[in-house]
């Protein structure tokens, strides 16, 4: 039996990430409300997240339109285990 390595393994679905993308794109926010928003996302999944991080995340991933691959890479970067 093959078992993945731990970078096989995907802790955000991309399909996840898509609509917390649209979420953020389309809900008018500042970059302290994303920082928000991405915090409870993360919350759901099980993971904290520093506010600053919050915040620093949210804004560099609003200069990207919320790419979903930079969202992928950050969030695996800054969510912690709860």
């Amino acid at each position: 039996m093959i078992v993945p390595s731990s970078s096989e393994f995907e802790k955000f679905s991309t399909a996840d990430l898509t609509g917390l993308r649209e979420e953020l794109l389309h809900g008018n926010l500042d970059f302290w409300q994303a920082a928000d928003v991405i915090s409870h996302y993360l919350s759901t999944k099980g993971y904290g997240v520093s506010p600053r991080a919050a915040r620093t995340t949210a804004s560099r991933l609003e200069s990207s339109r919320y790419n979903v691959e930079l969202m992928q890479a950050e969030f695996e970067q800054i969510a912690l285990m709860m």
